[in-house]
């Protein structure tokens, strides 16, 4: 399901070229992109996809290890992902949108469904029997790949945020306030069933007829093994806001939840151990009982090969969010951001490094005055000076005022300003190896 969306300053870099009319921008960082991902999907265990913001579509044909961009042609955000083979694949998100391959992601059609609510999950049970959950109750359901779509009467205008068929017939759906409706006819009707709960409910998960998974808000899982007559709600030693979760077979399985908190059992739920890595996660799908992929906040892309007792990152590039950029020519350039990040580039931006700034203060400006000299200034009033390229910063004034420094602009090498909180503005004449307190007329 959607939920709040936290913007990341995009890092692009201008691509500098004489007699250019129009610069090209390009994106840098993170790769391969930096949108949230919402869904994943795996058609074997080589072959998979992830949705997200902005249209994002990303296919990996080596299990997860590197991720390559499609082109969705929509900018709406796409929520829910599910491909029945190699090739034939169902996308779905906002405004109704519903988005439908057969060549494996190198094109994808838009579909005309009937709705302009929000699509948060899919599934399907052949290359043509499929059906749509999103918000306000809304239930879509295709017998010819998509081709026409009908609507469902659900019962209820909650949001529905998860849905699963364990056959043509079978199926649930689960969403706000604890709603869990099921199907034993195609979904001509739909029936509430009792969760127990008043939370959230997101995700869900069959590994057979019997046995599944749902997982939700307050550290939510709930279980059934009767095929969702009856669910049983599981202990899991935390309140986390759970978003997603696969399991591998009926005992091993993955939770994945806010503030990159994921959880895995070995015993169908009986008991969760937790696990934390990098971001918000708000989608999972296991692979075999090893091999796991999570996707979530700011295009994160986690994956295990040790059933989730370690998790890699194959996002390459930074997530914290970038404040300040510079260039000294067209190949040499700094950025700095949050948390102490610095990445330098001397390519021109097509790859960048990432610098240690000695601590974590947030970094909000930079300026080159060479290709080998700079300063960095930001919070507390830091002071960051490197003099072979950015390879290597020095503090040159941690703690003054204490105000935090936003802006800084040099006039030549050796000439430069910075102002920041309270009215206070700090000049250099020696290429910021001291700085003087100058009157803004400010009060501090």
């Amino acid at each position: 399901m959607k939920y709040t969306f936290q913007f990341i300053i995009l890092m692009c870099c201008l691509s500098i070229a004489s007699n250019q009319l129009y610069a090209q921008w390009v994106w840098q960082n993170p790769l391969p992109q930096g949108n949230n991902l919402w869904g994943v999907w795996f058609i074997d265990a080589n072959t998979g996809a992830a949705v997200g913001d902005f249209g994002t579509i990303l296919r990996t044909t080596n299990s997860g290890s590197t991720w390559i961009i499609q082109s969705s042609g929509v900018t709406n955000y796409l929520d829910g992902i599910y491909f029945t083979d190699t090739n034939t694949g169902t996308a779905v998100g906002g405004k109704g949108t519903i988005l439908r391959t057969t060549n494996g992601g190198t094109t994808w059609i838009s579909q005309t469904c009937g709705t302009q609510n929000d699509l948060y999950a899919v599934h399907f049970t052949d290359v043509n029997t499929g059906t749509v959950a999103g918000a306000s109750g809304t239930i879509l359901r295709t017998t010819n790949g998509g081709s026409t779509w009908i609507i469902q009467t659900s019962g209820t205008t909650n949001g529905l945020n998860g849905i699963w068929f364990t056959d043509a017939n079978t199926g649930i759906a689960v969403g706000d306030a604890g709603i869990i409706l099921r199907t034993t006819n195609g979904g001509s009707t739909w029936n509430n069933q009792t969760s127990g709960t008043s939370s959230k409910l997101n995700g869900i998960c069959f590994t057979d007829a019997n046995t599944g998974t749902i997982v939700g808000s307050s550290g939510k899982i709930l279980h059934t093994t009767n095929g969702g007559s009856n669910w049983i709600i599981q202990i899991t030693g935390t309140s986390s806001i759970f978003y997603g979760v696969s399991f591998a077979n009926a005992n091993k399985g993955f939770a994945v939840a806010a503030f990159g908190e994921i959880l895995r059992t070995t015993n169908g739920g009986t008991t969760w151990a937790s696990n934390y890595y990098g971001n918000s996660k708000y989608g999972a799908y296991a692979i075999d009982t090893n091999i796991c992929i999570s996707v979530g906040e700011y295009g994160s892309i986690y994956k295990t090969t040790d059933g989730g007792l370690n998790w890699d990152n194959k996002q390459s590039g930074d997530v914290d969010n970038l404040m300040g950029i510079s260039f000294s020519d067209a190949n040499t350039g700094v950025v700095v951001g949050t948390s102490g990040t610095i990445l330098c580039t001397t390519n021109g931006g097509s790859t960048w490094v990432s610098r240690s700034a000695g601590n974590t203060n947030d970094l909000s400006a930079v300026w080159l005055t060479g290709v080998n000299t700079g300063i960095a200034v930001g919070n507390l009033g830091e002071i960051l000076r490197t003099t072979n390229g950015g390879g290597y910063w020095s503090t040159v004034r941690s703690v003054g005022s204490g105000n935090d420094l936003r802006g800084i602009s040099f006039s030549n090498p050796n000439t430069g300003t910075t102002v920041g909180g309270g009215g206070e503005i700090l000049r250099t004449t020696n290429s910021g190896s001291t700085w003087d307190s100058q009157t803004s007329g400010k009060k501090k």
